[in-house]
């Protein structure tokens, strides 16, 4: 298996809202999907929405009725500075979306705070001053420095 993710789906409650959600306040561009899906491309990586009872039945389950907030994954979007994380959670507090946690310096050297989606997907948004955002968005992992 190569070393990568083709397609991340998130199962939703209402399919609309979640929507409008990735639309409309994170001004993210749907691709045309079937009416029972929503795709966005990301440059090589399919994210997808889906209610939560089609996707339980993809794997022969039934769809959980109470999500807990942690789940042991978060999505995350890294930002080239600080102050386009705090500009980017100025714009989601405008929207009144849950915000889990403000933007704040981190143990691991950079700077992050995370929100939800209208369905408790957890969020991380980042500054990462150790790695290169490109100008297609991807990101180049600096290799640490090493003191051998």
């Amino acid at each position: 298996m190569q070393q990568r993710i083709s397609l991340i789906t998130l199962g939703v409650r209402d399919l609309a809202v979640s929507k409008r959600f990735y639309t409309e306040i994170l001004g993210w561009e749907p691709v045309e999907s079937p009416p029972e899906v929503v795709f966005f491309d990301l440059g090589g990586l399919v994210f997808s929405l889906y209610p939560h009872e089609s996707l339980a039945a993809d794997f022969n389950t039934t769809a959980p009725t109470d999500q807990p907030t942690y789940r042991g994954f978060t999505l995350a979007h890294n930002l080239r500075s600080e102050a386009e994380v705090n500009a980017l959670f100025e714009h989601l507090k405008k929207h009144d979306v849950v915000i889990l946690k403000e933007p704040e310096k981190v143990f691991w050297g950079g700077y992050s705070g995370y929100f939800t989606d209208p369905d408790g997907h957890c969020w991380e948004i980042a500054h990462n001053p150790f790695w290169t955002i490109k100008d297609d968005g991807r990101i180049e992992m600096q290799p640490p420095d090493v003191d051998e």
